[in-house]
């Protein structure tokens, strides 16, 4: 079906621009009154077709998304002038034709789940899932907030980890530029004029020219095999299960992210399926769903058993009991709230103590780095200013002799 790109004037005078899909102009025409919308003037979009091909919705939209819809519902104003709105004044095509395409949907008498399933690029099996239970209980104002607030969170824990990876990244780009300038440039200069004055050369000395002739004369090596692995390893997590599941396990295990990486999961696991259960949702249903949303396969792999043992009649505190993933903090709050009912409440206690111990272990990560990576540019100045001048030093000082 083809895109068109038109301007129309809603019902307060306000010319909208946006896209959206239609069989020809007529249609579109029909589809925009359905919407209380009157064409202006339209044109088609070649290769437009398709809502993953109109750009980008970032996470702010989907917070600004969830906030407004739960602002606008809580003061009684109807669904569809919500969306209305909130097109009309959002400044990204993407996010007005996805809109566009919802108030159709919802004026033509969908469910406004049904709709989001369209956008898999914007809305993931959770958000849907929610929203479809919102719309069955009526705690649809309910739901937006409880996602604004998960938006908000995932928002803040995303940025904790580029803050974390800015910094090192930043240095290690620096470090290695410094001494690739020095191991092409700068030493070997001087290391032709030590060779000149005939003289012995120390340990050091020896290793700083070998190591410098292997950086000149085989840099294209030095630099492509790293990235030949990394596409290697890549292209074998996407066609192996196996390598993926290892890959999935190695994360959770090596030295000094490994623990930081299993406390994201567990706020994210207790985050999605508190979040679930308090609209709703069944015991067996979270599970699933959370075995796609943890982002590790290992753990997945362990819901998926848990969510068996719960469907062959074993309760939830013995079923994971018997795993070896879950640390013993959550097997604790799952069991209190499998005993009191408030499961839900439970299971954000652990998101809360999670993400206080994410944001305290990134602060003392990014706080041992610093000084690691300072000392390793330390070191390698040190290494190459007395590789280098040590030598020439000792010349002179014959020299003046």
């Amino acid at each position: 079906m083809p895109g068109y790109r038109f301007k129309a004037m809603n019902a307060k005078g306000r010319l909208v621009i946006s896209r959206m899909e239609a069989s020809n102009v007529d249609d579109l025409e029909h589809r925009l009154s359905k919407i209380q919308l009157d064409l202006v003037n339209c044109k088609e979009i070649q290769g437009a077709s398709g809502p993953g091909r109109r750009g980008r919705i970032g996470r702010q939209e989907l917070i600004t998304f969830c906030f407004h819809l739960e602002q606008v519902m809580g003061s009684g104003v109807p669904l569809i002038e919500g969306l209305g709105d909130l097109r009309d004044t959002s400044d990204n095509p993407a996010m007005q034709a996805m809109l566009a395409s919802l108030i159709e949907d919802v004026a033509t008498g969908s469910q406004l789940s049904e709709g989001m399933r369209r956008f898999g690029g914007v809305f993931d099996e959770v958000f849907v899932a929610l929203i479809a239970a919102g719309e069955r209980t009526g705690n649809l104002q309910v739901i937006f907030a409880s996602l604004s607030e998960t938006l908000k969170w995932q928002d803040e824990l995303a940025a904790r980890t580029r803050k974390m990876l800015m910094y090192p990244l930043f240095v290690l780009i620096v470090v290695t530029g410094v001494f690739a300038f020095m191991m092409t440039f700068l030493v070997p200069r001087l290391v032709s004029f030590i060779k000149m004055m005939g003289m012995d050369l120390p340990l050091h000395t020896r290793l700083l020219i070998d190591t410098s002739d292997v950086i000149v004369n085989r840099w294209p090596f030095i630099i492509g095999t790293p990235i030949a692995m990394g596409m290697l390893l890549y292209s074998l997590i996407k066609v192996s299960p196996s390598v993926a599941y290892a890959f999935d396990w190695v994360k959770l295990e090596i030295w000094m992210f490994g623990p930081m990486t299993r406390k994201i999961i567990m706020a994210r696991f207790a985050s999605v399926f508190a979040m679930m259960y308090a609209a709703g949702i069944t015991v067996l249903d979270c599970l699933t769903v959370s075995e796609q949303v943890v982002g590790n396969r290992v753990v997945g792999r362990v819901l998926a058993e848990v969510r068996e043992r719960i469907s062959q009649g074993e309760t939830m505190t013995a079923s994971f009991k018997q795993t070896l993933v879950f640390p013993p903090l959550v097997l604790r709050m799952i069991g209190v709230g499998e005993a009191t009912g408030a499961l839900d409440r439970s299971l954000q206690n652990v998101r809360y103590f999670y993400d206080r111990e994410v944001k305290d272990s990134v602060e003392k990560l990014q706080g041992m780095i610093e000084p690691v990576l300072t000392l390793v540019l330390g070191g390698l100045m040190a290494w190459i200013i007395l590789s280098v001048l040590g030598p020439i030093y000792d010349i002179m000082s014959k020299v003046g002799r």
